[in-house]
C-alpha cells in the first residue's frame, strides 16, 4: 500500500515542475505553428531570379513568370505571400494573391531556394483597361524592402480597369531538393 502515496507525490512534483516558468520570458507553450528563432527573409539577403517566363504571346492569352529566390544570408523564414506590384509610369497595380493554395511557413538555410509564380492575362496594346507594365516590384513578407525588375512580357489585362490586373501570385514553394 505504500506505492500509492509515492506515485501521488511523483505526479504532483512533475506537475509543479511543468508549471514553473523558465525565466526566459516565454510562456512555455509551443504552438508548433511558427519558429520564432528565425527572422523573416530580407530582400537584400536573397538572390532573386525572374523568369524564364512562359510569356503570353497574344492579347487574351495567359502567361506565367516564375520567380526563384536563394537565401544568401543567415537562416530565415518566408511566411505568407510575396507582395508584387506592376508599374507603368506613375500608375501601379498590386497583384492579388492566388488564394487557391495556402501559404506554408518555409525556413531557408543559407543556399536554400524557394519560388513563386506570377500568372497574368496579356492585354491588348493601347487598351485603356490594360496596364502597359514596364516594371515588376517584389517584396517579401515581414520585411519592408523591395526590389524592382524590368517587365518585358507585354501589357497586363485589367479586370475592371488597368489598376486591377487580371493576374495573381502564388504562395512560396520550397524549390530544389
Amino acid at each position: 500500500m505504500r506505492a500509492f502515496p509515492i506515485t501521488v507525490t511523483a505526479v504532483a512534483a512533475a506537475l509543479l515542475l511543468a508549471a514553473c516558468d523558465s525565466g526566459d520570458g516565454s510562456s512555455g507553450t509551443d504552438t508548433g505553428s511558427k519558429n520564432t528563432d528565425n527572422a523573416a527573409c530580407r530582400i537584400g539577403e536573397v538572390g532573386l531570379q525572374v523568369g524564364p517566363a512562359n510569356a503570353a504571346p497574344a492579347a487574351g492569352d495567359t502567361g506565367d513568370v516564375p520567380v526563384t529566390l536563394t537565401n544568401r544570408g543567415e537562416r530565415c523564414t518566408l511566411n505568407g505571400f510575396p507582395a508584387v506590384t506592376l508599374s507603368a509610369g506613375s500608375t501601379s497595380a498590386r497583384v492579388p494573391e492566388d488564394r487557391t493554395g495556402r501559404p506554408q511557413e518555409l525556413t531557408l538555410a543559407k543556399g536554400d531556394t524557394a519560388s513563386f509564380t506570377l500568372t497574368y492575362v496579356r492585354g491588348k496594346e493601347g487598351d485603356a483597361k490594360a496596364l502597359g507594365a514596364a516594371s515588376l516590384k517584389i517584396a517579401l513578407p515581414g520585411a519592408g524592402e523591395d526590389r524592382t525588375f524590368k517587365w518585358s512580357y507585354g501589357p497586363v489585362q485589367g479586370k475592371k480597369n488597368a489598376a486591377e490586373p487580371d493576374a495573381s501570385v502564388t504562395a512560396f514553394q520550397q524549390a530544389g531538393d
